[in-house]
């Protein structure tokens, strides 16, 4: 049977989705209230280390920012059975493990807002910001929490 919908783009764009990673901590993933699902703070897959600035180009972060995206969009898969459900996201703060001079976190979140506009289409604007952190847990180079309106 033929992918349709969102499950559609995404082949399109060559993503297969992974499994949902587990919370890193006593949390829940995501938690479906009044129409919004919140997902918790994901970080890009194969939990790469280090900081932006030193150890990773605002190119690199551009990518994990990317492969947190979809460490997200498995957590939402998984929530409601399809993407397809989703009816905008909403609210996107990124947390960006960086050094003190670093000054393009921006651009390093651009990865995960991209590939929301990829798979949503206009569904996929968003509202965000983006913090730069002195740490993170595991020393992950970006953490994203997303907002999503569904049905």
């Amino acid at each position: 049977m033929a992918a349709t919908g969102i499950e559609s783009r995404l082949e399109g764009l060559g993503i297969a989705l992974p499994a949902a990673s587990d919370p890193a901590a006593k949390y829940a993933n995501c938690v479906i209230a009044n129409g919004f699902l919140y997902v918790s703070g994901k970080g890009p897959g194969g939990k790469p280390k280090g900081k932006l600035g030193r150890d990773f180009t605002t190119e690199e972060g551009y990518a994990y920012a990317r492969l947190a995206g979809i460490e997200v969009l498995a957590v939402v898969k998984e929530a409601l059975g399809s993407l397809d459900l989703v009816k905008r996201v909403v609210k996107v703060q990124g947390f960006v493990n960086a050094v003190p001079e670093f000054e393009e976190h921006h651009k390093v979140l651009n990865g995960y807002s991209d590939l929301m506009l990829d798979v949503f289409g206009e569904k996929g604007v968003h509202a965000r910001s983006v913090l730069g952190a002195i740490s993170l847990r595991d020393n992950l180079p970006i953490i994203v929490d997303s907002i999503f309106q569904v049905e």
